[in-house]
């Protein structure tokens, strides 16, 4: 075996390595991420030592800590991904975490051209407005409102 064969072994055993290694680090990142369906809740561990929490963008999750519990609960308002960290009582990060707000397994999305509608099929297929949704939003979203503003305290006499 001439000395370039073998130095071309051992690179390539490297690169090999590296290749591993890389392709071991991707999906433990996706792991990492906190997964939410839109609209519902989720409880999650607190990060030993955390004082303050910190989402990057509230439009596609809120946070809530229960101090005494040693839980938070991760709300889903938007879908997309935005990260949480976590800092200790001196400012200092304890954890950074993704969150990633995704719709449940059992909408089904109808597209009719630019216009959007979805219907929720569990067990039956019926309307369901969700964020995106086009006029099907915005007339759900105006008897929302009508039914609240009744409930309220104005309304219920």
């Amino acid at each position: 075996m001439t000395r370039r064969t073998s130095e071309r072994k051992r690179i390539g055993a490297l690169l090999g390595a590296i290749a591993c290694l890389a392709a071991a680090a991707g999906p433990a990142a996706a792991v990492d991420a906190i997964l939410v369906n839109l609209d519902q809740a989720k409880v999650a561990r607190l990060p030993a030592n955390a004082t303050t929490l910190i989402i990057g963008n509230p439009g596609i999750a809120d946070v809530t800590m229960l101090k005494n519990s040693g839980t938070m609960v991760i709300t889903g308002k938007g879908y997309g991904e935005t990260n949480l960290i976590a800092l200790d009582k001196n400012g200092e990060l304890v954890a950074e975490s993704a969150i990633r707000v995704r719709g449940n397994g059992s909408t089904l999305l109808v597209q009719r051209g630019a216009e959007r509608e979805s219907y929720s099929c569990s067990p039956q297929c019926v309307p369901a407005a969700q964020l995106g949704d086009g006029k099907l939003f915005e007339s759900v979203n105006a008897q929302i409102q009508v039914r609240n503003n009744l409930a309220g305290p104005t309304g219920a006499r």
